[in-house]
C-alpha cells in the first residue's frame, strides 16, 4: 500500500524503511501536514503523521478528497487530530500507544539532574577555561519530595527512578494505583497538596480539558518558592506566560521543558539562521535556570524501532481489512 509519511526526519528514515521492507510503498515527505501540503498525498490510500502535523477537519477533508482512507499516527497522543471529523469522512485512525516509556522517563530525570547541578553552565565555563565553581551549587536529591502529575507508565518509571535517589514520591492521578504506591512507598494526594509539598514537580499527564493549563498562576502560587518544574508530556499542560512570571519572581527556581505549547513550526526544525518570532520562548531561553530540549525525550533507538514496527503493524491491519488493537474509535 502506498502511504505518505509527513514530517519525516533524518533520524527516523532508516527505521521506517527497514520496518516496511517490501510490504509497503512509503512516500517520505519532509513537510508537515497542512492545508497546503495535503495534496502531496494524492495517489496514497493512507497517510502517516507526527506530533506537530495538522489533523484538523479542513485538512482531513482535503486528504479525503485525494483518496486517503487511513491515518496512522507515529505518536501516542492524538489531540492534534479531529477524530470525529475523520470518522465522519469514513477515515480510520490508529496510533502508537507505547514505544518506550523508559526513554521519556530517563530524559525527565536527565533534565532534573542537569538543572540541579547546572551541568550546561559548567560545561560552557570549562570550554572557556573558566574552572570557577561559583554559582554552580546544587542540592541533594536524597530526601527531597518529587510530585508526579499523571501516573501512567512513564510517571511510574519516573517515580521508581527518583525513589532510587532516596526521594519521597507524591502522586496525582484520576485513577490511583494504590498497589504500586504501596510497593514504592508513594502517596497519592490532591493536586493542591502536591503543589504545596513538592520540591520537584514533573508532568506526565495526557492533554485533556481537565489537564489543560493545570499549571497556572494559581497552582504556581501554591508551590514552594524555588520549586523545580519539569514537563516532558504536553506543552499545554502549563500556561507558559504564567510560568515565565513565576521564573521572574523566583517562585519557580528551575524549569525543564521538552515540550512547548507553541512548538508547531518551531521544534524539529533548524532555525539557527532565522529571527525567531516567538517572544515567549525567546524570553524563556534567556533564563539561566531554564533548560529546553526540542521534543527529544522519546528519541532513542529502541523507541524509533518500536514506533516504526507498530506503525507498519497498523498499516498491515488496514490492508487486511482488520481492526487492529491500536485503532481509535
Amino acid at each position: 500500500m502506498k502511504t505518505a509519511f509527513y514530517s519525516t526526519h533524518k533520524f527516523e528514515r532508516d527505521f521506517l524503511l527497514q520496518a516496511a521492507g517490501d510490504q509497503h510503498d512509503l512516500v517520505l515527505l519532509e513537510p508537515t501536514l497542512s492545508l497546503s501540503t495535503a495534496p502531496l498525498a494524492a495517489g496514497c490510500e493512507a497517510v502517516c503523521i507526527f506530533v506537530n502535523d495538522d489533523g484538523s477537519a479542513p485538512v482531513l477533508e482535503k486528504l479525503a478528497a485525494v483518496g486517503v482512507k487511513y491515518i496512522a499516527l507515529r505518536s501516542a497522543g492524538f489531540n492534534h487530530v479531529d477524530i470525529q471529523a475523520a470518522h465522519a469522512l469514513g477515515m480510520r485512525i490508529s496510533r502508537v500507544p507505547e514505544y518506550s516509556p523508559y526513554a521519556v522517563a530517563e530524559h525527565t530525570v536527565a533534565l532534573i539532574l542537569a538543572l540541579n547541578r547546572k551541568l550546561v553552565r559548567a560545561h560552557n565555563r570549562i570550554r572557556d577555561l573558566n574552572f570557577s565553581l561559583d554559582g554552580l551549587t546544587g542540592f541533594d536529591l536524597h530526601g527531597k519530595t518529587v510530585g508526579i502529575i499523571g501516573m501512567g507508565k512513564i510517571g511510574k518509571i519516573v517515580g521508581r527512578i527518583m525513589r532510587g535517589f532516596g526521594c519521597q514520591i507524591m502522586a496525582f492521578d484520576r485513577y490511583p494505583d494504590h498497589e504500586w504506591a504501596k510497593v514504592y512507598d508513594a502517596t497519592y494526594v490532591s493536586i493542591d497538596e502536591l503543589c504545596r509539598e513538592s520540591d520537584i514537580i514533573s508532568l506526565h499527564a495526557p492533554l485533556t480539558q481537565a489537564t489543560e493549563y493545570i499549571i497556572n498562576k494559581h497552582s504556581i502560587a501554591k508551590m514552594k518558592k524555588g520549586v523545580m518544574l519539569i514537563n516532558t508530556s504536553r506543552g499545554r499542560l502549563i500556561n507558559t506566560l504564567d510560568v515565565t512570571e513565576g521564573l521572574k519572581s523566583g517562585q519557580i527556581g528551575y524549569l525543564g521543558l521538552d515540550v512547548y505549547e507553541e512548538e508547531r513550526g518551531l521544534f524539529f526544525e533548524d532555525h539557527s539562521s532565522d529571527i525567531v518570532q516567538d517572544d515567549v520562548i525567546s524570553r524563556l531561553i534567556t533564563f539561566a535556570n531554564v533548560l529546553i530540549t526540542s521534543h527529544q525525550a522519546f528519541l532513542t533507538d529502541t523507541a524509533l524501532k518500536n514506533i516504526a514496527a507498530t506503525t507498519m503493524y497498523n498499516l498491515d491491519c488496514f490492508v487486511k481489512g482488520e481492526k487492529g488493537v491500536n485503532e481509535l474509535g
